[in-house]
């Protein structure tokens, strides 16, 4: 555990991650100080005050200088220049994720990857507790690790959610057991549109595991393969678990005969028939996979996992039916923040749709929707900054190209266009900081504005 009573340490961005593992710091006995380059929200100012932590905001000043160490708020890049002054000063910067898990008591899962992250945090949450075990859930999801941190225990496990820009800037962090679902291109406008860099980051997940951890990937995905391949040639390598839905696996998961079968220790069993499991779709089927394996590695039964797969319904504005009005039905899929998590949500749909995209653009390359596009949409509406982007890309694709200024209004356009037995999909492809607070506040906005129609 690094020793921080006494030192003076800089908060970089003050949003929940940041805001968080200041108030922890504070409380282990370090000065803080909070800076952001923006304006901090009403909510997050409340918190650092009846903490008495110092903040600046719309800038940094000298105060923000000269710290023992600097800690990066994950929506801050590492490119930032108050971040770079630090690295070129020799000095450490932490994740929040990292300043965390100093405090952790309890065996980490953390789960990583470009799409699904969410849905099998989620998943493996409901699987702990249908065995009726003690968990903490953290991370990218819910609360921010340093507000959870202090009631880990031994006795419980902590579930984490873990993102790239989370693991960027780790030392010491170890997950006993971690997931990586896949890597596709994301968030490239913070990894100098370089995918090896982004995928680089995604593998940090394993930098200290040790031969009596456990790391459990996708076998499908050839960015993973590789990444497992230089794990090979490590001597004190984490235990490999693979999952595939195309062939079958020496150890870990796998389809045979529609059934799920899992292979651990050279011994085989079938745990059931893929079309129990409760969510659809093939992207579905490799998170089912994944949890499950992650669940038999924390020594839970089959029996248990079987039931967690039959039973979980879902995460928040992922896929999310909100309502079927005049015979279409309206789904949230908010959390589809980038081009291939918009691809498995049309793949979920073999009937004509309502698309809407749009928010700001990370570097995405739309073009890579096409075919699905052809296939299913009829009309796009796009929204936010990503507007220009996605119609020099896409108008061409689709019979029907409509631009809204508010997601409302883009509701009401879709509404307009679709017939009776059709979708309107909302999944934006897009970060949402252009319009809304979140992803999370983008879909309740939808919601709303659904539930008015």
């Amino acid at each position: 555990m690094r020793q921080v009573q006494g030192k003076h340490i800089v908060v970089i961005g003050a949003a929940r991650s940041g805001v968080a593992a200041a108030c922890l710091l504070q409380r282990k006995g370090a000065r803080v100080f909070v800076t952001d380059n923006n304006t901090i929200n009403e909510h997050f100012k409340c918190r650092l005050d009846k903490h008495n932590i110092a903040f600046e905001e719309n800038g940094h000043t000298n105060k923000a200088r000269g710290a023992d160490f600097a800690v990066l708020s994950p929506g801050v890049p590492t490119e930032a220049p108050l971040a770079q002054e630090y690295l070129k000063a020799g000095k450490d910067i932490f994740s929040e994720m990292e300043v965390a898990s100093w405090y952790n008591h309890s065996p980490l899962v953390a789960v990583t990857g470009s799409n699904g992250k969410t849905t099998v945090t989620s998943w493996l949450a409901h699987t702990w507790k249908t065995a009726n075990k003690d968990y903490v859930l953290a991370g990218n999801i819910g609360y921010a690790f340093s507000d959870r941190v202090e009631d880990t225990t031994a006795q419980s496990n902590t579930i984490l959610e873990v993102s790239s820009f989370q693991l960027d800037h780790i030392s010491t962090f170890r997950p006993h057991i971690s997931l990586l679902l896949n890597i596709t291109a994301d968030h490239m406008d913070r990894y100098q549109h370089r995918f090896e860099r982004y995928a680089e980051a995604k593998y940090r997940i394993t930098k200290n595991q040790k031969a009596e951890d456990w790391f459990i990937y996708n076998n499908d995905d050839p960015a993973i393969q590789q990444h497992v391949e230089s794990l090979k040639k490590k001597e004190d390598a984490p235990r490999l678990l693979a999952f595939s839905n195309t062939a079958e696996i020496s150890e870990g998961a796998f389809i045979r005969d529609r059934n799920i079968i899992l292979r651990i220790n050279d011994e085989e069993h079938v745990l059931m028939p893929i079309e129990e499991v409760s969510l659809s779709g093939s992207h579905n089927l490799n998170n089912g996979l994944a949890t499950a394996l992650a669940a038999r590695a924390a020594e839970i039964t089959n029996e248990i996992i079987r039931e967690s797969l039959r039973t979980f319904e879902g995460v928040e504005h992922r896929l999310e039916h909100v309502r079927t009005v005049d015979g279409v039905k309206y789904i949230n899929d908010s959390k589809a923040t980038n081009i291939n998590a918009v691809w498995y949500a049309m793949d979920s749909f073999n009937v004509p749709m309502v698309l809407i995209l749009g928010g700001r653009d990370k570097g995405n390359d739309y073009t890579g929707l096409i075919d699905q596009i052809r296939s299913k949409v009829h009309t796009i509406v796009a929204i936010g900054e990503a507007r220009p982007v996605i119609e020099e890309q896409l108008k061409a694709t689709v019979p029907q190209f409509e631009t809204a200024n508010t997601l409302a209004e883009a509701v009401r356009l879709a509404r307009k266009y679709a017939k009776r037995g059709e979708v309107v999909l909302l999944s934006p492809a897009c970060a949402s900081f252009d319009m809304f607070e979140s992803y999370e506040h983008r879909g309740n906005e939808f919601k709303k504005v659904v539930n008015a129609l």
